[in-house]
């Protein structure tokens, strides 16, 4: 999803608001929360509510105190306070609304902690600011040459300078701890800044950068998902899924928060299953099994000296066997428990009656034919009886036509010829 100003331009060119990934007008941003109560007016003698959502670079979002009662609304831009100075951001969210998302983040609605906005930001303001936003590339390489040099094992993700410009965050990710004193030294004296270092996680890294995931659709954690369960590898066992670490691994390098999606599904269609690895005693021999179909219900088993036969059984079956090699008995064969499943060939329809009825042509418009050149053509005789009897006539003289004959040229010169040799 995007808003008119990340839309094409008339030279196809991607326009964008040049906002590293999020929006500059709150029109397709990262976990962004629809006020559905903004159009309902609140109870008399109620106040609204003086918290509001702003967030800043990318998805971090904190929580301030309108103490001056201004009159805010979402997409104006605020400048709130800082540890020093100020910063500027965007508010995302206002009235009753704000009551669920701190509660959902477990901030207290009575914190004395939580900072106070200024004012509504001046031109002055948020010309620094785009200033600011502009410088943060530039920045963060320097810095990662800095890093470099120093031999530091880290990694500068990404940097967010404040409101003011006076005050420089750098999110890195790191193994293990980083003795960063040096580096911030070089940096202070190199951009002129405060510095302020924070360590994130690999997938706080990609929810902050966003971008493709390998279903073609922006990254769940960039755009929605706000918490991180643990993923193992357990999920994809239960869901039947290769353990490929390439296919299974997500852009932050980490398993995909997708596989606890359909987990829980897995997990009820799996209660009364017989285990995968279970084995079958019968008269033939011992039976194993092969592949599993846990929405359908079946198992196929094949026996240990015969690999190439495979017989299906549904998981009642399969667990009636188990009970009955349980007591110590053995039953007769896997044929006398299989059962029959429909294959994809007895599935298709008929090719012959599929081909009639549909037809790859059966959109095409039909061939016109080209009746005005048809017109001047005379119609050639079907049989020789209709065509016109030419009688010879031996005393009617030769005429002679205008049309040019066939190889005129060649008659021409064989006359001229025969006048030389007459002469």
């Amino acid at each position: 999803m995007s808003c008119a100003s990340c839309s094409t331009s008339k030279d196809g060119k991607v326009r964008g608001c040049k906002n590293n990934g999020t929006c500059g007008t709150d029109g397709c941003n990262k976990l962004t929360v629809f006020d559905w109560l903004e159009n309902m007016s609140l109870p008399a003698g109620q106040e609204r509510f003086d918290i509001v959502e702003v967030r800043f670079k990318n998805s971090r979002k904190e929580f301030f105190k309108n103490t001056d009662k201004l009159p805010i609304l979402m997409g104006d831009v605020v400048a709130t306070e800082a540890a020093s100075g100020h910063d500027v951001g965007i508010v995302t969210l206002t009235g009753e609304l704000v009551k669920v998302q701190m509660k959902r983040k477990g901030v207290a609605v009575d914190e004395p902690t939580l900072s106070k906005i200024y004012r509504k930001a001046s031109q002055r303001d948020i010309e620094v600011w785009h200033q600011a936003r502009e410088r943060e590339d530039e920045i963060q390489k320097r810095a990662r040459e800095i890093a470099i040099s120093l031999n530091l094992e880290m990694k500068i993700s990404d940097v967010e300078l404040q409101g003011d410009g006076s005050k420089a965050t750098f999110y890195y990710t790191a193994e293990a701890r980083v003795d960063f004193r040096q580096l911030i030294k070089d940096m202070a004296r190199a951009f002129g800044l405060r510095i302020e270092m924070r360590q994130i996680g690999y997938r706080q890294e990609a929810q902050r950068l966003g971008g493709i995931g390998s279903c073609g659709r922006e990254l769940c954690c960039s755009t929605w998902l706000s918490d991180f369960r643990a993923v193992s590898t357990s999920a994809a066992r239960y869901q039947q899924l290769a353990l490929n670490p390439q296919k299974l691994a997500g852009q932050c390098g980490k398993l995909k928060c997708c596989l606890n999606f359909e987990l829980d599904t897995y997990l009820d269609a799996l209660k009364g299953f017989p285990p995968t690895d279970c084995k079958l005693q019968t008269e033939k021999g011992v039976a194993f099994c092969q592949k599993v179909d846990i929405f359908k219900g079946l198992l196929w088993f094949t026996y240990k000296n015969d690999a190439t036969n495979w017989h299906t059984l549904d998981k009642d079956r399969v667990n009636e066997i188990l009970a009955i090699n349980k007591e110590g008995k053995k039953i007769d064969s896997l044929e006398s428990y299989q059962i029959e499943v429909q294959t994809i060939d007895e599935m298709a329809p008929d090719p012959d009656q599929s081909l009639t009825e549909d037809s790859l042509t059966r959109f095409d418009q039909p061939k016109r034919r080209n009746k005005r050149r048809n017109k001047n053509r005379k119609p050639k005789p079907t049989n020789d009886s209709d065509a016109p009897k030419q009688t010879a006539n031996p005393n009617k003289e030769k005429t002679t036509s205008n049309k040019p004959r066939k190889n005129s040229g060649q008659n021409r010169r064989r006359n001229q010829n025969k006048n030389r040799e007459n002469s």
